[in-house]
C-alpha cells in the first residue's frame, strides 16, 4: 500500500508509535481497525501532490482542507469535523430529504425529535474512522478486512473490499471502475451499501411528514 501511495507522490511521515496509537485513540474516543493501525504504525500519509504544490506556490486565501488526518495532532478539527461529517450527512437528509429508516419506528412529527432520534440511532452505528478526505473504514468488527466506504450524506458507496483494495482504486493507472465484492456486511452501514433500488424502496424507507413537523433546523 505505501509503495502505491509513494507512486503516486503522496507524502509519508514516520509511522505512529505504540503510545502514539493509543493517545490518538484516547482523544478521539475511538479503536484503530487493526490493518489501518499497521499501516499508521508503518508510515503516515501526510499530504497528496497537490497540497504539496499548494504550499509550495505560496497561495493566498482559505488553505484546502488535508486529505489525510494527522493523527498526531491530539486536538485536531479537521479530525473532529471528519469524525462527525456521517452524522452530520444523516442528519441533514432527514431534514432536507425526508430520510427515515423504517427499522427506527414512526418518524416524530417535531422535526426536532426526529433529529435527535437519527442522532442516536447513528450514534449506536459502529464508528467510522476516516482513511482520507470522506473515505472511511467502520471499527467494526475489530478485524482486518472491513470495508472502505465514500460517505457524503446517505450517499454511501463501497471504495474497496479492504484497505489495500480501496488504495488500489483510489491510486490506479487505468480507467475507473465499478467496485466489486463480496463486501463484509457492517452493521447499520450495510443498510447504505444495499443496492440502489432495495435502499430505496418503499418496504425500506419511509418519508416524514411535511406540513406538522417544527423544530430546529442544521447549523
Amino acid at each position: 500500500m505505501l509503495t502505491r501511495l509513494e507512486r503516486f507522490g503522496v507524502e509519508l511521515g514516520p509511522g505512529l508509535t505504540d503510545e502514539e496509537v493509543e493517545a490518538a485513540e484516547g482523544a478521539y474516543s475511538l479503536e484503530f481497525p487493526p490493518d489501518l493501525r499497521a499501516l499508521l504504525q508503518r508510515a503516515l500519509p501526510q499530504r497528496e501532490p497537490w497540497e504539496q504544490r499548494k504550499e509550495g506556490a505560496g497561495g493566498h486565501g482559505t488553505p484546502p482542507s488535508p486529505t489525510f488526518p494527522d493523527w498526531r495532532d491530539l486536538d485536531n478539527a479537521y479530525i473532529r469535523d471528519r469524525l462527525q461529517w456521517p452524522t452530520e450527512g444523516v442528519l441533514f437528509d432527514v431534514e432536507r430529504n425526508d430520510f427515515w429508516m423504517a427499522e427506527w419506528g414512526e418518524p416524530p412529527l417535531r422535526l426536532d425529535e426526529a433529529l435527535a432520534l437519527a442522532a442516536r440511532k447513528v450514534a449506536e452505528a459502529p464508528r467510522l474512522v476516516p482513511v482520507a478526505a470522506h473515505r472511511y473504514i467502520p471499527t467494526e468488527p475489530h478485524l482486518e478486512g472491513n470495508p472502505v466506504i465514500s460517505v457524503y450524506q446517505t450517499d454511501i458507496i463501497y471504495y474497496g473490499r479492504d484497505l489495500a483494495d480501496y488504495f488500489r482504486n483510489e491510486y490506479h493507472d487505468t480507467q475507473w471502475r465499478r467496485f466489486t465484492g463480496p463486501f463484509r456486511k457492517i452493521r447499520f452501514w450495510d443498510y447504505f451499501l444495499q443496492d440502489e433500488h432495495e435502499q430505496w424502496s418503499e418496504a425500506e424507507q419511509r418519508l416524514i411528514p411535511q406540513a406538522t413537523r417544527s423544530g430546529g433546523s442544521r447549523r
